[in-house]
């Protein structure tokens, strides 16, 4: 139902989401992952800050991607990177069914999988100063004036992930939209805690390390240009004695 603000109600804060849900049909293949395999990896929204160490049963560098989509890009990264581990965000359900019946037919043991919004996991459930890398990978741009307010990278959102990325550590962007890439470096231009890594405007300067992903090949046959946005978490120095 809806309603209409009046002169006393008063102006409630939109929180940040990550995502809107937008559901897919499921697999048959898909469905036996959510109900068999996804248990055993998934971490929960909500619930005290975790250990990692514990979660991944070692001690090793920690990347969280937010939106894996079909999960093919993280399979590809965390493979490729076994001394590493990986936490994979996402609420299509398609999706991460694909991820976890790719985790099983690989064998790998460094992903775990969120199947909520980003936001309130990573306020609640993430470390401060635990993460190495924090991935973003074609985020919705939403392209509409009037719905900028809701798109991911935003100051509030910059202040939290600064909060957990570790001192040193990468946020790595990535749009084919070139208004909003130029929204993410007004964001994080000016951010304190961030310097920027990635060479002029971020055009065409994919790293070695990130896959292309399918939305990044639809957004090439459109003749879109693609973005890759690299902020270092800006090093304290030690106040000398």
């Amino acid at each position: 139902m809806m309603t209409t603000d009046t002169p006393s109600a008063p102006h409630t804060h939109r929180p940040i989401r990550s995502f809107i849900r937008r559901e897919g049909r499921l697999t048959t293949a898909q469905i036996r992952a959510i109900n068999e395999l996804l248990p055993s990896l998934e971490l929960k929204a909500e619930g005290d800050v975790l250990d990692l160490e514990a979660v991944f049963g070692r001690s090793a560098p920690i990347t969280l991607e937010i939106g894996f989509g079909n999960g093919e890009s993280l399979l590809h990264m965390a493979a490729a990177a076994p001394d590493q581990d990986f936490i994979g965000i996402e609420v299509h359900r398609p999706g991460i069914g694909h991820l976890a019946l790719g985790v099983e037919r690989l064998g790998l043991r460094n992903i775990r999988i969120v199947a909520e919004d980003a936001v309130p996991f990573i306020q609640s459930r993430i470390e401060n100063a635990s993460l190495d890398r924090l991935l973003l990978y074609f985020p919705d741009p939403w392209h509409k004036a009037r719905h900028h307010k809701r798109r991911i990278v935003q100051t509030e959102f910059a202040n939290l992930v600064s909060q957990k990325l570790k001192q040193g550590g990468l946020w790595h962007l990535a749009t084919d939209w070139a208004p909003y890439a130029e929204h993410m470096r007004t964001v994080l231009d000016n951010h304190p805690d961030f310097s920027s890594e990635h060479v002029g405007i971020g055009e065409a300067a994919r790293p070695s390390w990130r896959p292309e992903t399918k939305f990044e090949r639809r957004g090439i046959r459109l003749q879109h240009a693609v973005f890759d946005l690299l902020y270092r978490r800006t090093i304290i120095p030690k106040p000398t004695a």
